[in-house]
């Protein structure tokens, strides 16, 4: 079972998008685009979703290069 956690290589603000990319298996900007969207129609809801999210989400380890983006 993968674990959640929010990136250290690919950050923008706090690392959640990176981490939920990976997580998921999909492109971090991709997760980012559909987060902007979703805080605009949600009319910013997702925005406190995210940054409560971003709380409570620890960092991927630094010594473990699973969490790692190689490319």
């Amino acid at each position: 079972m993968k674990k959640l956690f929010r990136s250290t290589s690919d950050s923008k603000l706090t690392g959640l998008c990176g981490g939920l990319g990976q997580w998921l298996g999909i492109d971090s900007n991709i997760v980012r685009m559909l987060v902007v969207i979703a805080g605009f129609f949600s009319f910013g809801s997702v925005l406190l979703i995210y940054l409560i999210a971003s709380l409570f989400i620890p960092k991927a380890p630094y010594n473990d290069f699973r969490f790692v983006d190689h490319y």
